[in-house]
């Protein structure tokens, strides 16, 4: 795969037999920091970094010339800054990369009404449809990074394939602002000489044990009996790889999105051994994830705990719950409860998050004679209304008056 610096880069350029290249991959290219420079573009062509500039912060996004020095998101800034020092650092805008991540695929859904989002910059696209109106795959690639360019300022990269597994991979390698096509025929001749670490689910741990057996290349996986793989990674693992690795890949694109969590966690200016700030953070924490459970008309059946600590190690506790909730008293009540059972309430902690998984629709809540929960319910919902007139931060509890807030990402 291309780096992510953009070195390697591989793009079509010129119209190819992409009759059986259906599927697009459409990823926006260093997308907060090419937000950020909307408004700055004085900066462009320079190592920009965004971030919060803390001690403990880390970084959120980089643009292509400071990926050059070796800066990567979700690097601790201390360590980016050593690295690119002459980096220009922009503290992030959420509410600007949702805006213009809505306008981007309001381009897309132009092209195609089989539009998946993967995330907030990136989407799987259906085009076998669209081929009457607009072509095949490469003049839609590029009719498409046109106007996305031309109407938003913004970049992406293109891969278009005839699995959604290939097109990911092709429009990483065409990156920075590249279109890369590759028809069925040529998907083998693609993908065995890209590295193990470019199937789906190869992270750090199962690389070690297939590089243990001699494999470094997908074309390895490929030819390596199922058997040996099996007594490696298991059935299903080796399973998965093994169709990956010869560009089988069923799954079509989906336009049903399916939230599967909702959490918030934050990172402190210094290591945490409180634990009074540490409950407060969870019950700040819970709140900003019932507020937006309701916003999205969802309840959780499992709250999450996260924390990580002095030493960089990361503990999770979770629990299901008798009945799922929206409320954020119910979820910091849970929180605390796995937060005081780690036994961990004077260790140093750097970060605590919280998180309600196994999201269901609101209309399954059942709220019999006999509601424990009326009293938050009553309060929390007025906290909504208030919010909804006035702003987000009107109203919180009385104990989060104490001190300000770091932010929650």
């Amino acid at each position: 795969m291309g780096k992510q610096d953009g070195s390697g880069r591989l793009i079509t350029t010129e119209p190819v037999d992409d009759a059986t290249a259906t599927i697009m991959h459409v990823d926006m290219d260093a997308f907060f920091a090419s937000v950020e420079l909307l408004s700055r573009p004085e900066l462009r062509g320079k190592p920009v970094i965004v971030g919060h500039t803390g001690a403990r912060s880390v970084v959120t996004a980089a643009t292509y010339e400071a990926r050059r020095f070796g800066v990567n998101s979700a690097m601790p800034m201390s360590i980016a800054l050593r690295r690119c020092p002459q980096a220009i650092v922009l503290e992030p805008h959420f509410d600007e990369y949702v805006r213009w991540s809505k306008h981007v695929m309001g381009i897309l859904e132009q092209f195609t009404p089989l539009v998946e989002p993967l995330s907030i910059d990136e989407a799987f696209l259906d085009v076998a449809g669209a081929k009457a109106l607009f072509g095949g795959s490469y003049a839609i690639g590029t009719e498409l990074r046109r106007r996305v360019r031309a109407e938003t300022g913004l970049v992406c990269s293109v891969g278009a394939a005839a699995t959604k597994y290939v097109a990911k991979l092709a429009s990483g390698r065409s990156k920075p602002d590249g279109l890369l096509v590759i028809p069925a025929s040529d998907t083998i001749d693609f993908l065995h000489p890209q590295p193990i670490t470019a199937l789906w689910g190869v992270g750090g741990k199962t690389a070690e044990h297939l590089t243990r057996l001699g494999l470094r290349t997908v074309g390895d996986l490929a030819t390596t009996p199922i058997e040996a793989l099996r007594s490696t990674i298991g059935d299903a693992g080796a399973t998965r790889l093994h169709e990956l690795a010869w560009g089988r890949d069923p799954r079509g694109v989906s336009t049903e999105h399916e939230e599967k969590s909702v959490g918030h966690e934050v990172t402190f200016e210094y290591d945490i051994t409180d634990p009074e700030t540490i409950r407060r953070e969870l019950l700040r924490l819970s709140d900003m994830v019932g507020v937006r459970l309701r916003r999205h008309g969802v309840l959780a059946r499992t709250v999450a705990l996260k924390l990580r600590f002095g030493d960089f190690s990361t503990i999770t506790r979770s629990k299901t719950l008798a009945e799922a909730t929206d409320l954020g008293r119910r979820i910091f009540e849970e929180a605390r409860a796995l937060y005081e059972a780690t036994g961990k309430q004077h260790a140093r902690i750097r970060l605590v998050g919280v998180r309600a998984e196994q999201l269901v629709g609101d209309d399954t809540l059942m709220q019999g004679l006999w509601d424990p929960d009326e009293d938050w319910r009553e309060a929390e919902h007025a906290v909504d209304a208030v919010s909804a007139r006035f702003g987000a931060g009107m109203i919180r509890p009385a104990s989060l008056m104490k001190r300000p807030q770091p932010p929650a990402e």
